[in-house]
């Protein structure tokens, strides 16, 4: 990050008396990083509180296991839907207000859920649900705003940082989803709900944590080092974004890569468990496996960003492309062999997070620091309504023409990353 002369006099402008100056800036990115991490891992496990028995409690309020699916696709339409205002809200305000209005939302969303299968009313339920993709799109967006005050040279280890923190909440998560049920027992909440009854609490402390911890804004910090409080408003709009995306060749790749990791990512995750009961796999194993492909996709995103950060952004994106495609070819040719399947999903999580780390991190590199917010958030839409797409086109290629060729056509979307990722060096070249 470059820093103008006046930067020392600049005060920051969402209401903090005292300057930053650069020299504060170190202990500033540390507070900043630990504030994140304690939301991610509050954000992560309210989430998977929620998503744990999620399905379950949809086929139970619906009566019929067919629309179970759809509690996994209105949590993620509802994360595509706020994706923009969120980052509206945030280019004109501020991490800060932009994070405690998804949280808050999220538990309003958990509660909406609890009250839909108290009255057994399904689309209430499905309403609740996509309020509380709200949380998924608060975590989303943590990641963007730990790379605000980042080094340039250290700007994807910042974004793994707070992206492996999920592992903790997304690890605890499924865990104590039995004990949530128990505890409702006797207040005439289904025990399927009571997850969410714990996750609308988890996300008002996630959201308590931002509104005390995560001061000053980091994204208002950035902008008053740069450029000073007399910055242009007009270069924040979401027409802006939209604009220095289509003038960056490299934002555009960073759009792609994001996308296109997440879409085929869920495009084979969602199925994978069908497929494994197909070949006599009980919950128990199908458990496990999901466990290693979460593990695949947080654990080791700190590797990710070191390697974004030493090797370059591009080769990461190459990385991924590599790691998705051979996840692709494993579990898709896989057949009976449910250590196979498991591998392919474990590697499926490492080339997801290859992908994410990476195009987040040279999204954020490619744009003026005016307009990245509403860059980061068209991202996280497009990111969401493609997985969404391919999640619902998953079920259907799956049903039709089965899991493997659902393995083959996700390792198609690779094409374009790979093709922009070429073309990206031989121009660096």
């Amino acid at each position: 990050m470059t820093h103008t002369p006046s930067a020392p006099d600049a005060t920051v402008p969402d209401g903090i008396a005292a300057p930053v100056t650069p020299a504060e800036l170190p202990a500033l990115r540390r507070r900043v990083q630990a504030a994140l991490i304690a939301t991610q891992i509050l954000g992560g496990l309210g989430i998977a509180i929620g998503f744990a028995l999620a399905a379950v409690l949809a086929r139970d309020v619906s009566g019929t296991e067919a629309l179970s699916g759809l509690a996994s696709t209105a949590s993620v339409a509802g994360s595509a839907l706020l994706a923009m205002p969120l980052a509206t809200l945030m280019a004109r305000r501020g991490r800060r207000a932009g994070l405690v209005l998804a949280y808050l939302l999220g538990a309003l969303g958990a509660g909406v859920v609890v009250l839909g299968a108290v009255l057994g009313n399904f689309p209430l339920l499905l309403v609740g649900l996509v309020g509380f993709g709200a949380g998924s799109s608060a975590n989303l967006a943590a990641r963007f705003a730990a790379a605000d005050l980042a080094e340039p040279d250290r700007r994807a280890r910042a974004i793994s940082t707070v992206v492996w923190a999920t592992t903790i909440g997304a690890v605890l998560g499924p865990n104590v989803a039995a004990p949530a049920g128990k505890s409702v027992s006797g207040l005439g909440i289904p025990a399927a709900a009571g997850p969410f009854v714990w996750a609308a609490g988890v996300f008002v402390l996630a959201a308590a944590v931002v509104a005390v911890l995560l001061r000053p804004d980091p994204l208002l910090t950035a902008r008053a080092l740069d450029a000073g409080p007399g910055e242009a408003a007009e270069g924040r709009s979401l027409r802006a974004g939209m604009d220095a995306v289509r003038k960056s060749p490299r934002a555009r790749l960073a759009l792609v890569t994001i996308a296109g990791s997440h879409t085929a990512m869920v495009s084979i995750m969602s199925m994978t468990p069908v497929a494994l009961t197909h070949h006599g796999a009980d919950i128990q194993l199908i458990g496990l496996v999901i466990s290693g492909h979460i593990a695949g996709m947080y654990a080791f995103s700190p590797l990710m960003g070191w390697l974004s950060d030493r090797l370059g952004r591009l080769s990461v994106i190459g990385l991924a492309v590599g790691l998705i495609g051979a996840a692709a070819l494993v579990a898709g040719t896989a057949g009976a062999s449910h250590g196979r399947t498991a591998l392919g999903l474990f590697v499926l999580g490492l080339g997801w997070s290859a992908g994410l780390v990476s195009g987040s991190a040279l999204l954020t590199d490619s744009v003026p620091q005016a307009a990245r917010a509403a860059v980061q958030g068209l991202s996280d839409f497009v990111m969401n309504t493609a997985a969404g797409v391919g999640g619902l086109a998953a079920g259907l290629i799956v049903s039709q023409a089965g899991y493997g060729p659902l393995n083959a056509i996700a390792a198609c979307l690779l094409l374009p990353m790979a093709a922009l990722a070429l073309r990206g060096a031989l121009r660096k070249a």
